[in-house]
């Protein structure tokens, strides 16, 4: 995101004034500190630096399964929702993508040998009550997670493919393919104009930006137990 997506206005706004901020502006600013703890984990640092083998990458996508399940569960239900409705873009979900990956990854029988960390399940846990409780919260997780692996996570699949040999955007990083969007950058803006036109009060939209810094934290969290179960770095 960047502040050149920020609508034309009479004046400019106050940046003191957060309902003078465009929401989208608003939420990347304010989780920026989270942001940058998660993609410096010492877990990603190393495996983005080579320092991993396949199987930390494997664990990792593992992880992500468990998250993407309690996204796409409950998109059904949230489909007609005012808030979180329209971010249900058909062109998004990943676990099908996901599990196509861990059946290159771990063999057809993968299901068998999945397991989530504690530190996953906890985030599972919370996308799924937010899923179904509160579609603001939702909508944190939803970006959070969405704009991150179609941005950043196409680092995780460049190095992937070098280091462990998969084929171009093929069986093993499918996840990290969206074959639906022809234009990532066109994409993003339209995903930053659904959240500068969420239909929430100020109030509510603090709550998102709060429930944003919360995912970021949580997805540290399970970082952080990957980093303890492959420990590199002195």
């Amino acid at each position: 995101m960047n502040a050149s997506d920020t609508p034309d206005t009479p004046s400019t706004p106050d940046p003191a004034d957060p309902a003078a901020v465009p929401f989208s502006t608003l939420i990347r600013t304010a989780s920026h500190e989270q942001h940058t703890e998660a993609e410096t984990s010492t877990f990603m640092s190393d495996l983005l630096g080579g320092r991993l083998g396949v199987e930390a990458y494997t664990r990792y996508t593992e992880q992500l399964w468990f998250v993407y399940e309690a996204l796409e569960a409950e998109t059904g239900r949230l489909a007609a929702d005012p808030v979180a409705g329209p971010f249900l873009r058909p062109e998004l979900p990943r676990r099908g993508a996901l599990e196509r990956d861990l059946a290159h990854l771990r063999g057809p029988d993968w299901r068998d040998s999945l397991t989530a960390l504690p530190a996953t399940r906890a985030y599972a846990d919370r996308v799924t009550e937010c899923a179904r409780t509160w579609p603001g919260g939702y909508v944190a997780h939803h970006y959070t997670r969405y704009l991150g692996d179609l941005s950043g996570g196409q680092i995780i699949r460049g190095r992937a493919e070098r280091a462990w040999g998969f084929s171009r955007k093929g069986d093993g990083v499918r996840f990290y393919v969206f074959e639906d969007i022809a234009n990532p950058a066109a994409f993003k803006r339209s995903y930053r104009e659904l959240l500068d036109g969420v239909r929430a009060d100020d109030l509510e939209r603090q709550r998102i930006v709060a429930e944003c810094k919360r995912a970021f934290a949580l997805n540290t969290g399970v970082f952080g137990a990957l980093g303890a179960e492959f420990p590199l770095s002195a």
